[in-house]
């Protein structure tokens, strides 16, 4: 099956490089576009307390987050036409974005971790929302 937009859900580990390269595997053929997005954690999760320093401690975390996509980006040897940083519900900005950029596959990585234990649940929620969206989940278990 042909795909124009693919949407790969990615976390700033190393098993993301290997969603990365099966986005880039599917896209290549069909001139595809590709597109990133990634949770960022809010660190008012972390400590209530800390008010003053929370806005420089999310700045830093953004910036991470933005290192990570760069370095994810530049070594996938394909373009990557949009990056996304979300916070929240990670079910509902994949349903937003793909609605708003159609969108025809989401890939995701599947294992019990906490961020792609999120996408997985995300992924549930695109099939079972009757978008026409296929959902790629790709198994990371054991390399």
């Amino acid at each position: 099956m042909a795909y124009s937009h693919v949407l790969v859900a990615v976390a700033p580990t190393p098993e993301s490089h290997r969603l990365m390269s099966k986005a880039v595997s599917i896209a290549r053929p069909f001139n595809a576009r590709i597109s990133l997005i990634t949770l960022s954690t809010d660190p008012e999760m972390y400590n209530q307390f800390a008010a003053p320093m929370l806005e420089n401690l999310r700045e830093l975390m953004q910036e991470e987050t933005r290192q990570f996509l760069n370095e994810l980006i530049a070594g996938a040897d394909y373009p990557v036409s949009q990056t996304t940083i979300a916070c929240g519900e990670l079910s509902e900005h994949i349903r937003a974005f793909c609605r708003k950029q159609q969108v025809d596959l989401v890939i995701c990585g599947n294992h019990n971790q906490n961020f792609f234990s999120r996408a997985t649940c995300a992924a549930k929620n695109i099939v079972g929302n009757n978008s026409g969206v296929d959902v790629l989940l790709v198994s990371l278990e054991n390399g």
